[in-house]
């Protein structure tokens, strides 16, 4: 599928733009549009500042490897709000998260975001599709990222995309913390993702949900934050699954590989719950 690439200039009307994914409950097709975002962005070095903060992150002088996530965040909502995009974005399940980091994130200032979608196949449970992500600088390519995301329910004709097994190596305690009750409200003020399902218990429970639940990206910033000495700077692929959501508040359990090139990681709760499980390694 070829990429037709359409320019965005100026911010976005955000609460336009969760109007319509408010307002927009049914499937109206099976097939993605071919068009994709492109935007220049700006470093905003305040709402970086909050963000490590929320996430955990030191000031290194590097953006934090989950932040261009942030700064996309609205040409993504631009995406999968518009009209020719053929799911409702509330309800969309975040299966898993793949970011690569090709080159030192320091001294980064303007860059130019894209976004797409693609890889749209038959799943068990519906029908799943890649988010793509991606940062360029003046040198070049910097930063990509692709999200799989699941429409339930959905009928697609095709071979079924079954969930690869993930490894099970021997993994030590890194670290522990706490994920407050309003932590997904936290995380909303730096990110910009009000989704409902991780604001309150009233809003989640709309959706399904007993409890609030943390974000996807905040559990998978947060450690990562706590892998800091574990992982390089750069040339870095980072690939995790979501598992059983954080219900808000908890305490969790970061286990990994020793620090190196590559390893494993996985995000656990009381009586060894799993929420999240991944790898790192070197670009391929």
């Amino acid at each position: 599928m070829t990429t037709q690439w359409h320019e965005v200039s100026g911010a976005p009307n955000m609460s336009g733009l969760y109007t319509k994914a408010a307002t927009r409950r049914k499937v109206t097709g099976t097939t993605l549009p071919t068009v994709g975002l492109r935007q220049s962005l700006q470093v905003d070095q305040q709402r970086l500042a909050a963000y490590r903060k929320v996430c955990g992150f030191v000031d290194n002088g590097l953006l934090p490897p989950t932040y261009p996530h942030v700064m996309a965040f609205a040409l993504q909502m631009q995406l999968l709000t518009d009209r020719d995009f053929p799911f409702p974005l509330l309800g969309l399940v975040h299966l898993s998260n793949r970011i690569r980091v090709l080159r030192p994130m320091g001294g980064v200032g303007q860059v130019r975001a894209s976004v797409n979608v693609e890889n749209l196949n038959a799943h068990p449970k519906g029908a799943v599709f890649s988010l793509v992500t991606r940062l360029d600088d003046q040198l070049g390519p910097l930063w990509e990222a692709e999200s799989e995301m699941l429409c339930k329910g959905v009928q697609l004709d095709g071979a079924l995309v079954e969930p690869e097994e993930q490894e099970r190596p021997a993994l030590t305690e890194v670290a522990h913390w706490s994920a407050p009750a309003d932590i997904g409200r936290q995380y909303a003020k730096v990110s910009g993702d009000y989704n409902p399902i991780h604001l309150s218990g009233i809003s989640a429970r709309l959706f399904g949900f007993p409890t609030a639940i943390a974000h996807g990206l905040w559990n998978k910033a947060r450690t990562l934050a706590a892998l800091d000495d574990h992982l390089p700077e750069a040339n870095l692929e980072i690939d995790v699954t979501f598992k059983k959501p954080v219900r808000l508040p908890s305490e969790v359990t970061l286990l990994a590989s020793a620090a190196g090139s590559s390893g494993h990681l996985r995000l656990v709760g009381a009586g060894e719950l799993e929420h999240m499980a991944g790898s790192w390694r070197p670009v391929a």
